[in-house]
């Protein structure tokens, strides 16, 4: 057997209950980003950039898509005889049968796969950032430092550092404490969620919490190998970074990319980021149409006016309409003479004609105030908005609506009409 110097396990299985209605029916990884892209893209072109062609992708919520988009890995390169990418969903064992429960407990129950490659390092990645990372250069670092562990970290400003893991370095970058989430951090290097292992390391740690309910990897792995007295050291990282856990931060991290020099670079030549592509064809921008400062996906047919937007593949703007600020996903069909300001727009989306989207005055959410903010209109996928009504801000859509949804032919700023089963 040819052993693996590094092989790549990634995270991929979790919610992201904090996106509301667009993960309903889709894990985080697999949501849409940039018009054309998915947020998984973005690790698994790092991994191939960085010459790493073996990574193991643990699914478990709603997998379907996250599955048929990875494949067999071939946008990734990732299509080998020997090593290459595996989707690794929960599976039936002998001897009992149970969810991923935690972040190690994951990584634990594919002791097996990683066994198979008998790598010296494990490199752990979480598939919900937007980031370019060089993974070898992170390697290089853990072997210069003969670290048992290496936590990629990133410096954040003082007054955020709390809402992070931090960790606590001397002057050679080896971690002497680990404070998570501290009301007073004494640090500002927060952990990414990124770690390098020496195999034999990672191995005997699992093993030996291998009955520690919920396992986790910052909660539980990482305080047991420091108080055992492994060698940890921080790698630190000054590159763009985004967590697209919010609803906010993912439109946020949308709209940078249509910036006048974009804070991430999509089209830099030496480190592409690849993703599956099914539609070919061209964009149509009718004669009458206005486009400015967007970018707009392939086979997307625009013959109404679209300012600083995001506009995924196959979408359709019909005449007279006006998209401003919003991202619209993929196969979305708008009408005639719609107004959107603001909106997320998912995937297979109908906006009948004469439709306003983001009107009127701020409200709370009285739906779910902590994930419906940010003066956002989030639609689900396979939603209907019918014609003619009048959609609030801060508001929620899931499903085929009608218009005895809109009282008076408006949903109101803070409301929510939710078709599609209770979503949290």
């Amino acid at each position: 057997m040819v052993c693996k110097e590094m092989i790549a396990m990634l995270l991929a299985g979790g919610q992201g209950s904090r996106l509301g209605v667009l993960t309903s029916t889709v894990a985080k990884p697999a949501v849409a980003f940039g018009g054309k892209y998915r947020i998984i893209d973005f690790p698994l072109s790092n991994c191939i950039n960085s010459g790493i062609d073996t990574v193991g992708v643990l699914t478990q919520y709603q997998p379907l898509r996250l599955n048929s988009h990875i494949g067999i890995g071939i946008p990734w390169d990732l299509d080998r005889n020997y090593g290459g990418v595996t989707v690794l969903p929960p599976y039936e064992k002998s001897d009992n049968s149970e969810w991923y429960t935690g972040t190690a407990n994951a990584i634990f129950q594919n002791l097996n796969y990683m066994e198979n490659y008998n790598p010296e390092y494990v490199l752990i990645l979480s598939g919900d950032h937007i980031y370019k990372m060089d993974y070898e250069e992170m390697l290089d670092f853990h072997k210069a430092n003969q670290a048992d562990v290496t936590i990629a970290a990133m410096p954040v400003p003082i007054e955020e550092a709390s809402r992070f893991g931090v960790v606590i370095t001397d002057e050679h970058k080896k971690i002497t404490e680990f404070e998570e989430k501290p009301e007073h951090p004494r640090s500002n290097l927060a952990s990414m969620g990124i770690y390098i292992f020496t195999w034999k390391v990672l191995k005997d740690a699992l093993l030996a919490l291998k009955d520690q309910s919920n396992c986790d990897f910052g909660k539980h792995i990482l305080p047991y190998l420091h108080e055992k007295g492994f060698r940890m050291c921080a790698y630190e990282y000054n590159g763009y970074w985004k967590d697209v856990g919010t609803l906010g931060s993912y439109w946020e991290a949308n709209m940078e990319l249509i910036d006048l020099i974009p804070e991430f670079n999509l089209y830099e030549k030496y480190w592409k980021i690849y993703t599956k592509c099914d539609i070919i064809e061209p964009q149509y921008i009718a004669p009458e149409a206005i486009v400015e400062t967007s970018l707009i996906g392939e086979g997307s047919d625009i013959y109404g006016e679209v300012y600083s937007s995001v506009v995924g593949a196959g979408v359709t703007i019909g005449k007279g309409s006006v998209v401003r600020n919003s991202i619209i996903m993929k196969d979305v069909k708008i009408g005639e003479n719609v107004v959107i300001d603001k909106g997320i727009i998912a995937e297979n989306t109908t906006i009948g004609n004469h439709a306003q989207v983001g009107v009127g005055e701020y409200a709370p959410s009285s739906y779910n105030p902590k994930v419906y903010a940010f003066d956002l209109v989030t639609i689900g996928e396979d939603s209907v908005i019918p014609p003619n009504v009048r959609i609030g801000r801060n508001t929620a859509i899931v499903g085929e609506t009608c218009p005895e949804d809109y009282p008076d032919g408006l949903l109101a700023s803070g409301d929510s009409i939710i078709k599609a089963g209770e979503i949290e």
